[in-house]
């Protein structure tokens, strides 16, 4: 439940192609069919240029699809460094990757119980009042590099609700997506087990569609 004291800003997010890569994915690089809250979070730190991900620890987001990806694979060369020297032939090789296109999500974003100020909302909201004021470098991407976000937009109050289906927190869901990520190894990921709700007209999220982000 949010609180009063809890600001919350809704953001409308179009990709047009990007692979979500799970986490136990090896030789054939499968996709998630939905951004993970740690990809998701990781967007929203880059658009306000906050390099410290630590820094909005207790922020939570609730994630809607607007549609259904379409997933296709390619081939395309992955590196791994097997040889010291970067540019040994062995250390490239071509595998399949699935990739989903045509990406149009909500992501509302409350502060919960992060202190720091301002919080995230607050400064995400200045990001769009003030572009100016904002110090950043890169495109603005959903997880990898080449997946640059085409377009995000401010959801005002009177939004028109469409139908939207709800990632929610279910300890039978079929979805194991990660809300923070280890990038040196995998012991300090974390993980929470989803499911997709069926298309509703619902603007306001289910109370198990809020995801805290945290380290521990």
């Amino acid at each position: 439940m949010i609180t009063a004291t809890e600001k919350m800003l809704g953001l409308q997010v179009e990709v047009p192609i990007a692979c979500f890569r799970q986490s136990r994915a090896r030789e054939y690089a499968e996709t998630y069919p939905v951004p993970p809250p740690s990809t998701v979070y990781g967007m929203l730190l880059s658009i306000v240029g906050e390099q410290d991900r630590y820094r909005h620890c207790g922020t939570r987001l609730a994630i809607a699809l607007l549609s259904q990806p379409q997933k296709s694979t390619v081939i395309r060369t992955f590196r791994r460094f097997k040889k010291k020297d970067i540019h040994d032939p062995s250390n490239a090789r071509p595998d399949y990757q699935e990739l989903l296109t045509d990406i149009h999500f909500i992501v509302l974003v409350t502060s919960g119980v992060d202190s720091s100020q301002p919080t995230l909302p607050e400064r995400l909201q200045m990001a769009f009042a003030h572009p100016a004021s904002i110090n950043r470098f890169g495109g603005l991407c959903l997880g990898e590099s080449r997946d640059l976000v085409n377009s995000i937009t401010l959801l005002s109050e009177n939004s028109q609700s469409e139908l939207l289906q709800w990632l929610i927190r279910d300890e039978n869901g079929l979805l194991t997506l990660p809300y923070w990520v280890d990038h040196v190894g995998s012991e300090g990921t974390r993980w929470q087990r989803y499911m997709i709700l069926e298309p509703s007209g619902h603007s306001q999220p289910p109370e198990l569609a809020w995801t805290e982000i945290k380290s521990t």
